[in-house]
């Protein structure tokens, strides 16, 4: 399972994609979000390539399969519904950690993510049983081609 945030790793806060998808500019309009124009169309088949279950871990909600999926050529994706609580643990930790661990189950799961942080580590190291990769991605530059390969490689 891999769970994708938006902001930051998927649509980056400062890089611009050599070729944005034709409809990026639309979107962008549309939605009232000129970081559109930042989605790379070819992190979808990437993201495919990975193999898991890709799904929604983002504020976005039901809005990333309306806006974000089209842009990257992604089925529809299920989404994290976010608990009640939204506020960030004491520890740290960061506030989606809980309802992460929750929709894994005890199954094996990757996190991207711009937010991660030792915390988030620690925390899912003491209390998920499966193997779980938590993957921080630079937000400026969104994923990139070391990020892919990390998240491979973890994979076997």
């Amino acid at each position: 399972m891999v769970f994708l945030d938006v902001d930051g790793p998927i649509v980056p806060l400062a890089r611009r994609t050599r070729a944005p998808h034709p409809a990026a500019g639309a979107a962008a309009e549309r939605f009232g979000n000129p970081l559109l124009e930042r989605v790379d169309p070819g992190d979808g088949p990437r993201l495919l390539a990975l193999g898991g279950e890709l799904v929604w871990a983002t504020t976005w909600a039901e809005d990333a399969n309306e806006v974000i999926a089209p842009l990257l050529g992604l089925p529809p994706l299920p989404v994290v519904a976010w608990s009640e609580s939204s506020a960030a643990p004491a520890d740290g930790r960061h506030w989606k950690t809980d309802d992460l661990l929750a929709w894994a189950a005890g199954r094996p799961f990757v996190w991207v993510d711009d937010e991660i942080t030792a915390a988030d580590r620690r925390w899912v190291a003491r209390h998920h049983p499966a193997p779980a990769l938590l993957h921080r991605v630079d937000g400026r530059s969104g994923l990139t081609a070391a990020d892919f390969e990390a998240i491979r490689a973890w994979a076997g």
